[in-house]
């Protein structure tokens, strides 16, 4: 596997035109479950084809369990700059319902382990609305986030997936299923009291101290260029175009040794290309840029978002501030379906 993702950034690397990377993000699955000689090796061969931004982020993905202290020790000798650990909840209850591999006290000595290491530039991710949790735990995990001086929080409300053991589980009255109201709370709590913290509140789920957002991220969220390299990995070129390469990986290995890109592709329209644009910028503090609307879309849908927005802008479900469009952080929660009312169909 290694061979071929080396070979399929040498077949791919003219698709991003900037050739200065600002990010480099190890992720989807576990990618940790390589060696740190094979991190090396593919920061290496990305070098060969790319100049690195001084101040590059380098993320590596991993679970709480696999952060051993020799993996964090040869780690921390890597240009590896950045962890992002799927802690999800420091109690032992939550774990077990999620189905995770580590346990609470592996949550909580990776964090320790890592930043002895000198690895201090740390995101957790955290679940909330666990029917295995309430709201004095979820205090407790925010709290201990704290203690543990973690400067990034990813946090998302628990959802109950189709074929899972979780939906089992309701279906059986084992437990009970993620009450709404319950996460709402727990939501706003959050954004409270991580802005007290010293934390912006800078995507609905996501959460950083000044100097630590997510680069990587934030440039999905403003639509800037991305190339994915791997099996199931996504691309964006920044204009029309859109791909993703195979899940299978002997087929996408076997396509790759022949020279061929295991990818498919998507045009955008012009409808696309809307939706997408107002359903990631009003999860953002940025909000949709109006006048990049009216610059890069037809008159017509220009007009019809004036005319659908007249009604949330005067209720307050929306706002216009220097030309952008937002929605409200007290309404943050429901942005998903805000968003969902402007879709052009």
């Amino acid at each position: 596997m290694l061979l071929a993702i080396k070979k399929e950034i040498g077949l791919r690397h003219h698709e991003l035109e900037k050739k200065t990377l600002r990010s480099l993000y190890f992720g989807g699955g576990t990618p940790s479950v390589l060696n740190v000689d094979e991190i090396k090796s593919l920061i290496d061969e990305f070098q060969k084809y790319f100049s690195f931004d001084e101040n590059i982020e380098i993320t590596l993905e991993s679970n709480p369990d696999d952060l051993t202290k020799n993996f964090l020790k040869e780690l921390s000798q890597t240009e590896i700059n950045r962890l992002s650990i799927g802690t999800q909840s420091f109690f032992d209850e939550d774990l077990k319902l999620m189905n995770r591999a580590h346990n609470a006290s592996e949550a909580d000595s990776s964090i320790k382990r890592a930043q002895d290491f000198g690895l201090e530039n740390i995101s957790i991710d955290l679940i909330y609305g666990s029917p295995t949790s309430n709201f004095e735990i979820w205090k407790e995990n925010l709290n201990r986030t704290i203690e543990l001086q973690v400067p990034h929080v990813s946090s998302y409300a628990l959802t109950v997936e189709p074929k899972t053991a979780l939906e089992k589980w309701i279906q059986n009255g084992k437990i009970t299923p993620p009450e709404e109201a319950e996460q709402n709370q727990e939501f706003y709590y959050m954004s409270d009291f991580l802005k007290q913290s010293g934390f912006d509140h800078y995507e609905i789920s996501n959460f950083g101290k000044p100097g630590f957002h997510s680069k990587h991220n934030s440039a999905y969220w403003q639509s800037e260029p991305y190339l994915g390299i791997g099996p199931s990995a996504h691309s964006y070129n920044g204009h029309l175009e859109r791909s993703w390469n195979i899940a299978n990986n002997p087929l996408y290995i076997k396509n790759i040794n022949q020279n061929i890109l295991p990818k498919e592709t998507e045009i955008l329209s012009e409808k696309d290309r809307f939706n997408e644009m107002v359903m990631i910028g009003l999860r953002t503090i940025w909000g949709v840029d109006l006048h990049k609307i009216k610059q890069n879309f037809s008159s017509e849908i220009t007009d019809y978002l004036n005319q659908e927005i007249k009604n949330k802008l005067e209720s307050g479900i929306l706002i216009i501030e220097n030309k952008h469009l937002l929605i409200p952080e007290k309404h943050w929660f429901l942005a998903d379906g805000i968003a969902s009312d402007l879709f052009m169909v």
